[in-house]
């Protein structure tokens, strides 16, 4: 039986589907244009200071300590974490601060107490988020859409028959609005929509299961940070037989009669494979590398995901109101939507994620020192002024933390790196720069979002711009789901 198999990228869910294949018993190649492993899940380090330049939160750490089980190894010994006690921190402009903790009944207290909810209608909405949590991750989030066999399958058929649970005819701003009393509580969890880069005044109210992850199952952070989960998996797959070939960009998969035969890899030359699994953004698998297939407008009409403006700022000062996660949130929160999905600006008041990981490493600064990653989210790229628009970014991010938690951030700040969705789009081939790939802005956006697979015999996906979506959980899911559509070797 055929063995060889070339992986296309070394992001999350690349390495992850490697290390899977490995496990069965195929020879595995992953061919990265990047001179490091993580794609999107990447580290900066200067003058004494690191940061983590992608995802910040790590939840359902289970998925990441499969890999480590299915090879015989414990997750402890290699990618040691911790819970968090508190997932992040809200800042409003009436002065309110908000301390999300991870237990519900604490958080359910502090919602009474800053925002005057009742504790029983937080409850009832992160048990009603279980829920759907536990109807949905056997259909959407741990097996296909796309193959019509699972449709009759118990899970999908008691999906079905509870399709209302799902409250997939009204959108996650109405369900929160109904939920809660106050505006800023409706904030917070409108909030969880940006986890995919969608609109919580569109997307469908089934997105109500992602604060099932950080209040019921909770949040997590590894001690060495969050590049410290790329790094462990990839010396993984190193000890299971992967190999990695790094700033090797592959320019063309190559097909004969209907099946893959390889790909063409920059300075090398073509490579024979029996198998290719991309974790590349699947607009540029199809733009750039399938040069042979037309290109298959149907799964590229729909709206894409927001982007991402980024500033990583080397802070000679320690806060003292600021936790781990921080968000800082916009006036006019339906406002800035519509800037990012209508009107394709910055909004002028946006809404702010800070991101401290020395508050945990302490090696990631300095003594006396922090980290700051400073976030908000962006239109896509549709050829917008980026440099002034970072210029005034800049300007109005250092106004609101200085208004809003007294920290005069340019008094501090000691050096600054910037990335843009043009920085994006270039150093992880996402189109445009859109994180992931389409947004969830309707109800029909998971059926609309690329299969596993493709109708060449041999090709499959992974990622974050394919089945189930973007963020470590869903990548790792994918390469799961692919895996699972191949047969062992061994």
């Amino acid at each position: 039986m055929p063995g060889k198999v070339a992986v296309i990228g070394a992001g999350i869910g690349g390495i992850a589907v490697a290390v899977r294949m490995a496990l069965k018993g195929y020879r595995v190649d992953v061919f990265e244009k990047n001179s490091y492993p993580g794609g999107k899940m990447a580290e900066l380090r200067h003058g004494g200071y690191r940061f983590d330049t992608g995802p910040s939160l790590f939840t359902l750490p289970g998925l990441v300590s499969e890999l480590f089980e299915l090879a015989g190894e414990s997750m402890d010994d290699h990618l040691p974490y911790r819970k968090l006690d508190e997932t992040c921190r809200y800042f409003f402009r009436d002065g309110m601060v908000i301390h999300a903790f991870s237990t519900p009944e604490r958080f359910a207290d502090e919602l009474q107490r800053k925002a005057g909810e009742d504790p029983a209608r937080v409850l009832k909405y992160l048990s009603d988020s279980r829920k759907i949590y536990e109807l949905t991750d056997p259909v959407f989030i741990s097996n296909s859409l796309h193959l019509k066999g699972n449709y009759l399958k118990t899970p999908f058929l008691k999906a079905f028959l509870q399709l209302y649970r799902l409250k997939p005819f009204s959108t996650l701003h109405r369900v929160n609005r109904n939920y809660f009393s106050h505006s800023n509580t409706v904030n917070i969890f409108d909030r969880f929509a940006t986890y995919n880069g969608s609109n919580p005044y569109l997307t469908p109210a089934t997105l109500m299961v992602i604060p099932h992850l950080e209040h019921n199952t909770g949040a997590y952070f590894p001690e060495k940070g969050i590049y410290g989960i790329a790094s462990a998996l990839t010396e993984l797959a190193g000890k299971k037989g992967v190999k990695f070939h790094y700033n090797s960009k592959v320019d063309e998969i190559l097909v004969k009669n209907g099946r893959i035969s390889g790909i063409r890899v920059s300075g090398q030359g073509e490579i024979e494979y029996d198998m290719v699994i991309s974790d590349a953004d699947i607009w540029f698998i199809y733009r750039h590398l399938l040069k042979q297939k037309p290109f298959p407008e149907k799964w590229f009409c729909h709206e894409r995901s927001s982007s991402a403006l980024i500033f990583y700022w080397g802070m000679k000062t320690q806060s003292e109101n600021l936790g781990l996660h921080n968000i800082l949130f916009a006036k006019d929160y339906k406002e800035e939507f519509d800037c990012l999905f209508n009107k394709k600006v910055i909004h002028d008041d946006p809404t702010v994620y800070l991101f401290i990981s020395s508050k945990m490493v302490k090696d990631d600064a300095p003594g006396g020192c922090e980290n700051w990653f400073v976030m908000i989210n962006t239109p896509e790229n549709c050829g917008q002024d980026w440099d002034s628009m970072i210029t005034a970014a800049r300007a109005k991010i250092g106004e609101k933390i200085l208004r809003m938690t007294g920290i005069d951030a340019g008094r501090y700040r000691q050096f600054e790196f910037v990335m843009d969705p043009r920085g994006i789009e270039e150093k992880t081939a996402s189109y445009r720069g859109s994180l992931y790939g389409n947004s969830s802005n309707s109800m029909f956006a998971a059926f609309r979002r690329h299969p596993n697979f493709s109708g060449i015999k041999g090709l499959y996906m992974v990622g974050g711009s394919v089945h189930p979506g973007g963020g470590i959980p869903l990548c790792l899911s994918s390469a799961k789901i692919v895996s699972g559509m191949i047969p062992d070797l061994k």
